[in-house]
């Protein structure tokens, strides 16, 4: 059978999928310069963790010097009383201050978001002035303000180093919660909750089958991230601690008279892991949630 000169020219074309691939574009010098810039700087960002996690391995008896690999390091915190106390320490002051900061910050975040007005603009300025103010201006304020309390007063609460550390500690996490908070609660529906009343629900009953339903996915992402702020809050408790609950970062500051020994780092390798951990966690609790990730992004930030 002869074919037309329309039937060659369809069957010689190369079907879907087969055949020539299509030539690659070029990639500008522009694109690649800000590649190359930006490995660049997630090396300058990341390449002393990984230092400070390398040498968590060293077997030798200053940080600074590479003596051999091992896990002496870590053996070292179960083995030495004065570390395990300052981790406890951290550790308990960490947790306690992420209760407090997301108490406060849960109902601060709430408020904001269904009682809108010009009073949360001042509210968000104050929250703004604690986040931005420099930790030595807290730490001279509180330090007077303890002994007030604990002296003074005669508050023997505030004479206990836990306690002392923990509300230090619980400040700028307070913040932090009540942004991400209000960004969650500002991007729910209100008729939910309106709808509870109009099915004779008392407010407390509304508050925590409803609204704190809603809420639950950023007081959770709050809580995490407040615990992994708390953890580090050297100049403050510097400040407020007593004799007996000295924490992990005032320790490592009174280390450095001596020389960083490996373990230092052992533990600050750990603190990473918890850290790490908790962050994504909180992704995961959003992801959960149904979030995006443009508005988990949003949410951490308190955008």
């Amino acid at each position: 059978m002869t074919q037309t000169t329309t039937e060659t020219m369809l069957r010689a074309q190369p079907r879907k999928g087969e055949g020539v691939k299509a030539p690659r574009a070029k990639r500008a010098w522009s694109d690649i310069a800000l590649s190359v810039w930006g490995v660049i700087v997630m090396l300058f960002l990341f390449l002393p963790i990984i230092v400070i996690v390398i040498h968590s391995f060293n077997t030798g008896r200053l940080l600074a010097v590479w003596d051999g690999f091992g896990f002496d390091a870590f053996t070292s915190i179960v083995v030495k009383p004065v570390i395990q106390n300052a981790v406890r320490v951290s550790l308990v002051t960490a947790l306690i201050a992420a209760i407090i900061a997301t108490v406060i910050g849960t109902l601060a975040g709430i408020a904001m978001a269904r009682h809108p007005g010009k009073w949360v603009w001042w509210f968000l300025g104050l929250l703004l002035l604690v986040s931005v103010t420099p930790e030595i201006v807290d730490a001279v304020a509180l330090l007077p303000f303890m002994v007030f309390l604990g002296q003074d007063l005669g508050i023997s609460m505030f004479n206990d180093g836990i306690v002392r550390l923990s509300v230090g500690s619980s400040l700028f996490a307070t913040a932090v919660v009540s942004y991400i908070v209000r960004a969650r609660m500002v991007g729910q529906d209100a008729q939910l909750e309106e709808a509870s009343a109009d099915l004779y629900a008392n407010p407390f009953t509304t508050f925590r089958r409803v609204t704190l339903a809603l809420a639950m996915p950023a007081v959770l992402a709050g809580f995490l991230l407040a615990f992994t702020l708390s953890l580090d809050n050297t100049v403050v408790a510097a400040f407020v601690q007593v004799s007996g609950t000295t924490p992990w970062p005032v320790y490592v500051l009174s280390a450095l008279r001596t020389g960083l020994r490996p373990e230092i780092a052992a533990v600050s390798t750990i603190m990473l892991l918890l850290t790490l951990v908790a962050l994504a966690l909180v992704a995961l609790v959003l992801r959960r949630a149904g979030d995006s990730a443009t508005q988990i992004a949003r949410t951490m930030t308190g955008g």
